[in-house]
């Protein structure tokens, strides 16, 4: 199942996307999707809807069209329709291809999830750096040369990322869209079909390591001239090859190929008109093996590592699938006896009258404490209206030294007289800096020691109910299962705010 087209739209991660909805326990049905898509930051709600209501929709939604995820797009009186592709469709068309599932959506504005290792400005400059050197050293034509070698490699650097999820908006704006009766295009047909395997290589790969090679000696143009006129030679074997097969096993022509081809064949005219007095030297032949050794080593291992991460990654998916089950985490959940606290409003954050209540057992000198308290604050900030938070710190006045008292103090003092958002600012700063002096100034330098008491009984509370271990979450009476990672709650968190039963 792919949809590309609308992933894009969103400007979510494709990765990240694809990841977590492969890994989710209800993969691939309508809530598996719903639930990722609120796990980027997409909020939506889903209905079953009759089409004759559909009118009243907004201007944006998500539908099943054709038995995929569509993002649907009024446009006039035509829908623009995007999944793995983009199409137009009427009305009439639209009922028909789609369910009655709909899906309302809103998208956070800081929901979007960009790739970390992003090194593209990186190979830009590079770029940029070796088509400047070649105008101000290289003569025209072998400027013109170098800068095709330039495209080259940036063309099969977009297919090579593409082969491991990258979507390239460069090469389907070559390619152009697919119609409604294909489910890819040309393109996609010739390179994810690709049968070539050279040590786990396919052709699109060689083309990158000939065109970085190329790039690479051309900047020692003239003297590389001879051996480099020779490669441009040795490629009239490819372009023959990609051809044979798009006409006669495809039966169909990739434009991004053509266009590497394209490419060759204006570097060898380049080389056979314009190279000249060329000389052979055992140094250039030398510096010529050690840069195609050095850069077929380097695809070949980058390809090794991405294809095995795909396969872990994809391995992952199908455990997290299980790990992700609500119903097991919930049993996990209230295997151990119920936990019942009879102070739930001291240090208590957000909807107190709401039916899911979070509690987290902590210390502010626990440097495990830390991320336990960012979980609750995204929480929090998620979904103010829907949970409520409590933080129970394991404080005894028996045990507790002066600094841990004034500290606890002043936290209890800026709960009091600040604003919810502010304590929560000031824990958030605590545990980044752990400053005692500054809690102190956000509290107030000339307040007084509160009454501490609520707390100590809630410290007493912990012990009584075997906590004395932090951090820890406590939900609704029941302890977060040893079994899971504090941040796994993000994946069930809506599961339990729905449960009555809890």
């Amino acid at each position: 199942m792919t949809f590309d087209k609308l992933i894009h739209y969103l400007k979510l991660d494709k990765q990240e996307f694809l990841f977590q909805f492969n890994s989710h326990p209800n993969y691939p049905s309508a809530l598996a999707f719903s639930d990722t898509l609120n796990f980027m930051g997409v909020r939506n709600d889903a209905y079953e809807l009759d089409k004759e209501y559909w009118d009243e929709l907004p201007e944006e939604f998500i539908a099943i069209v054709e038995n995929s995820f569509s993002l649907v797009k009024k446009s006039g009186n035509n829908y623009s329709v995007y999944s793995d592709k983009a199409k137009t469709l009427n009305r009439e068309e639209l009922h028909k291809k789609s369910s009655d599932f709909v899906l309302l959506f809103e998208k956070d504005e800081k929901s979007d999830h960009k790739s970390i290792s992003n090194f593209k400005p990186f190979i830009y400059a590079i770029f940029a750096l070796i088509a400047i050197y070649s105008v101000i050293s290289l003569s025209w034509f072998e400027t013109v040369f170098t800068v095709l070698s330039i495209a080259g490699v940036y063309i099969s650097l977009e297919i090579f990322n593409q082969k491991f999820g990258s979507t390239s908006t460069v090469i389907g704006s070559i390619c152009g869209e697919t119609s409604t009766q294909q489910t890819t295009n040309s393109c996609d047909k010739i390179i994810t079909q690709d049968k070539t395997s050279f040590l786990g290589l396919k052709f699109s790969d060689l083309s990158l390591i000939y065109f970085i090679g190329i790039s690479i000696l051309s900047l020692f143009l003239p003297t590389t001239a001879f051996v480099i006129k020779g490669f441009t030679l040795v490629s009239i074997i490819a372009i023959g090859y990609s051809l044979y097969i798009q006409a006669f096993v495809e039966k169909t022509f990739c434009r991004v190929c053509l266009l590497i081809i394209a490419i060759l064949t204006a570097q060898l005219l380049i080389s056979f008109l314009f190279f000249e007095n060329l000389f052979f030297s055992i140094s250039t032949l030398l510096l010529a093996v050690i840069v195609w050794v050095v850069v077929f080593s380097a695809v070949l291992s980058l390809n090794k590592i991405l294809t095995e991460k795909e396969i872990l990654k994809k391995s992952n998916a199908k455990n997290l699938r299980f790990k992700r089950n609500y119903e097991l985490f919930k049993r996990e959940l209230t295997e151990k006896e119920k936990v019942y606290f009879t102070d739930n409003h001291t240090l208590s954050l957000g909807n107190k009258n709401s039916r899911l209540h979070i509690a987290v057992v902590s210390n502010p000198y626990c440097g495990f404490c830390k991320g336990a308290h960012e979980i609750l604050e995204g929480l929090l900030k998620k979904y103010p209206n829907d949970i409520s938070v409590q933080i129970r710190f394991n404080y005894t006045s028996e045990k507790a030294n002066e600094k841990y008292t004034a500290l606890v103090s002043d936290l209890f003092t800026i709960y009091k007289n600040k604003p919810e958002k502010e304590f929560l600012d000031a824990v958030e700063n605590w545990f980044e800096y752990k400053d005692e002096n500054k809690i102190k100034e956000i509290a107030g330098t000339n307040s007084v020691q509160e009454d501490l008491n609520p707390l100590i009984q809630i410290g007493k509370e912990n012990s009584n109910a075997g906590i004395n271990f932090t951090p820890v979450f406590v939900i609704n009476g029941y302890q977060f299962p040893d079994k899971y990672d504090r941040e796994d709650i993000w994946y069930f968190i809506d599961e339990l705010m729905e449960d009555e039963e809890l």
